[in-house]
């Protein structure tokens, strides 16, 4: 269990998907690529420096993450990007590559998945036995994630607080899923949507992605976890589910490390960009838990349905998406009577909380220009596309992912 204080370290995860090298279609080769890197015959994990390499659900995915917490986010979208590289040498070599955004544009879930098949495998299943995972929804999501560490209940209030108001509008600088089967998707952020619906058989589970107003360890273990667990047991008899990793909402305790991980933010076409929005939420978070916002009251008093009502819109409209919740509004120091779309939103947050000639800003200057991933892909696609006209352009990001540089259209 950790014993850092508030945004003394700081955890990433990375997941990418793997594709063939010629028709991007999704490689079940995970376990070979883990292999190779470890040097180990099924293993589920290998590790260079502080970047350790694992497995995820599926079979066509791999995760980067910071195998110890970080002192610092500087450098780390460095260190993350030689990982791309050491990966995708391997790959080369079994004809296969990394595919950046939080999901692929034409996999077929129901045709093309494969669970991971050592390890964890017994959790693995009873997911599938329960919710069938062979859904976008479960097999076809990447994200990028963030590790916040807290100590006690005060510090555990202040931080879960701050992630609550700012989680509704992250889908507007993050959203990158824009196509599924193979067409438009009906909302930019399509992960988050797949994402918000795939334990509806226990609707406990995700809730309304955005996590409920709690001020302790005690009342989250009572309310949320409690609950959840409850739920699953008449499915999951011998208890396999029953840990706080299956709290699947936007932001969720993990009292284990004394930790909130943050999961709502899709991957993105490289580690420089994917470390650029972890800069400017936890800026963002620094300054809500610091009160440089607005009273600790506001941030509390922001009410669940405006939150939820906001996140929807996000996910579907990103950066163009209309924020008008006042509570929301006033506790980020806007005035609460006067709609923003949510680029406004950012680009007046980031004013106040970025550091003056911050690096990461670029490519945040970038995303408030021209949108967000999703919107810059749907630029770039149209409406109307083929298969021959996404290959085009998915070929391009894995591009960008390979050379460490932003899509633009």
């Amino acid at each position: 269990m950790s014993t850092f204080q508030l945004f003394e370290r700081f955890g990433v995860e990375l997941e990418y998907m793997i594709v063939d090298s010629s028709t991007l279609d999704v490689r079940p080769i995970a376990d070979a690529l883990l292999e190779r890197a470890s040097g180990v015959p099924e293993s589920d994990e290998a590790q260079y420096g502080n970047i350790g390499w694992s497995n995820e659900l599926v079979r066509h995915v791999i995760e980067f993450k910071c195998a110890e917490p970080e002192e610092s986010l500087e450098g780390l979208a460095e260190r993350f990007q030689a990982e791309v590289g050491r990966a995708s040498a391997m790959l080369r070599e079994m004809g296969a590559r990394l595919l950046p955004t939080g999901m692929h544009p034409w996999m077929d879930p129901h045709r093309e998945t494969l669970l991971w098949p050592y390890g964890n495998k017994e959790i693995y299943r009873a997911f599938d036995r329960i919710f069938d995972c062979r859904g976008h929804g479960w097999s076809n999501l990447q994200s990028t994630h963030i590790n916040l560490p807290f100590q006690g209940d005060e510090q555990f209030h202040r931080l879960h607080s701050a992630i609550r108001l700012i989680l509704p509008l992250i889908p507007a600088i993050s959203a990158s899923t824009p196509f599924v089967d193979g067409k438009a998707a009906p909302a930019l952020d399509m992960r988050l949507d797949s994402y918000r619906n795939n334990c509806a058989r226990v609707p406990s589970i995700t809730a309304g992605v955005v996590p409920e107003l709690v001020t302790s360890k005690a009342e989250y273990e009572e309310r949320i976890l409690g609950r959840i667990y409850a739920d699953l047991a008449p499915l999951d008899p011998d208890g396999i589910l029953r840990d706080e990793w299956a709290n699947a909402r936007g932001a969720i305790a993990r009292f284990c490390r004394n930790a909130i991980e943050i999961r709502v933010i899709d991957l993105q076409e490289c580690p420089v960009a994917d470390l650029a929005i972890v800069q400017a939420v936890v800026c963002v978070l620094k300054a809500i838990v610091d009160g440089r916002m607005g009273s600790a009251d506001l941030v509390d008093a922001a009410e669940q349905a405006g939150l939820e009502r906001v996140f929807l819109a996000c996910m579907r409209n990103a950066s163009q998406a209309i924020v008008d919740v006042p509570g929301l509004l006033g506790a980020l120091g806007f005035a609460p009577d006067k709609p923003l779309q949510a680029w406004e939103v950012w680009a007046g947050l980031l004013e106040r909380c970025a550091p003056r000639g911050a690096v990461w800003m670029e490519h945040m200057g970038l995303i408030l220009e021209r949108g967000t991933l999703a919107e810059r892909i749907r630029n770039a696609l149209g409406e109307e596309t083929s298969r021959e006209q996404l290959h085009g352009v998915y070929a391009r990001l894995a591009d960008c992912l390979e050379q460490g540089r932003s899509f633009v259209e």
